[in-house]
């Protein structure tokens, strides 16, 4: 197997370290994961703290001798790992927003008729799963059980006992992270499966799956948006009214006859009436400006461009604020037209090219 090179690993860890690439490159999955799903461990601290660990983490990828000693010092040592402050905090941090995400993305009113808040039985599942990932990386490893069984024990004081949602959350995350440390943790003295690239890219990708859907249920169900006149609107109902507002018809209705266009015309000519539809050069919006047609010519350009150059002119305005907003206008009749002059004569000059040929 090809030995895992630091600076690969430190060259993925500038570019793509937040999204947790130089952990996957080194078969560190799970932290690549959490380092997806927490923007760099908790915006960039956990990418920031990688600094100093990336020698070590590709020593331990490659099972360079010298790493294996200190390992095996630590086994003889400690009959299972000694606490660690930071996989503590990084265990409850987890959990805490797993958790947190699973109870976000329950729909707070009914849909389809049916009241969703028992889905607040799998909070704790979210929270042992956050504890058990922290505390698999690298050479340590446990069950879930432990963290799994704490983590329901607290659930009577959130459905029963009526305590606050955030304290309740801290109390589970830090019971099932306490129990997970003391009960469950050992040392992982065989090395885990290799596993085939193709397997362990599905196996993330159906995680990171699990995760958005979890979040695109909150912003669905739960998110509100807010209107020109500051009402907040369900951001369910505005999707659904989306489909049937007038810009959607008038979309869907351009797709239809771009579809059409193409089906008599060729995907070719269609293309280049994309382009030109996307007014490249400004030819329609300087129409638009000086208000004349499409079809109009030099001299009828020139005659309008005259009329509202003098209407707009900014030494006619005396009033500050409007000046502004007339030397604005004014700019914008020069543009377009330039804009239009440029074209017309560039298209004289073609004309006559042609002609002669």
């Amino acid at each position: 197997m090809a030995k895992k090179s630091v600076l690969t690993a430190y060259l993925l860890w500038l570019f793509g370290g937040f999204l947790g690439l130089h952990h996957l490159y080194l078969g560190r999955d799970a932290q690549a994961f959490l380092w997806w799903c927490t923007l760099g461990g908790y915006a960039g601290c956990g990418w920031l703290r990688d600094i100093l660990h990336i020698p070590e983490y590709v020593a331990d990828a490659n099972n360079d001798e010298s790493f294996l000693k200190k390992h095996i010092e630590k086994l003889r040592k400690h009959d299972k790992p000694p606490f660690s402050t930071n996989r503590f905090i990084g265990m409850v941090v987890v959990a805490y927003l797993w958790s947190s995400v699973v109870l976000l993305a329950i729909p707070e009113d009914e849909v389809s008729g049916i009241n969703w808040h028992w889905l607040r039985i799998f909070a704790p599942l979210g929270c042992a799963l956050g504890v058990w990932t922290v505390g698999n990386i690298g050479r340590e490893m446990g069950t879930i059980w432990w963290a799994l069984g704490a983590a329901y024990a607290t659930f009577p004081l959130f459905q029963y006992l009526v305590v606050d949602e955030s304290n309740w959350l801290t109390i589970m995350t830090f019971c099932s992270a306490l129990a997970f440390d003391m009960k469950s943790k050992q040392w992982r003295r065989v090395p885990g499966k290799k596993k085939s690239l193709p397997r362990r890219l599905t196996l993330l990708f159906v995680c990171c799956a699990i995760y958005l859907s979890l979040w695109g249920s909150f912003f669905y169900f739960n998110g509100k948006v807010v209107d020109s006149e500051g009402d907040e609107v369900p951001i369910s109902e505005a999707i659904h009214h989306f489909f049937t507002s007038p810009w959607w018809l008038d979309v869907q209705q351009s797709f239809y006859d771009t579809w059409t266009f193409a089906q008599q015309h060729g995907w070719a000519e269609t293309w280049k009436q994309i382009i030109d539809l996307s007014d490249p050069h400004g030819e329609l919006n300087a129409y638009k400006v000086l208000q004349v047609s499409n079809g109009a010519s030099q001299s009828e350009i020139t005659s309008k461009w005259r009329a509202l150059s003098r209407e707009w002119h900014p030494d006619k305005v005396k009033d500050p604020e409007k000046k502004l907003l007339a030397q604005e206008k004014f700019m914008e009749i020069q543009q377009a037209y330039e804009i239009l002059s440029k074209i017309k004569n560039k298209r004289r000059i073609r004309n006559k090219i042609s002609d002669v040929d």
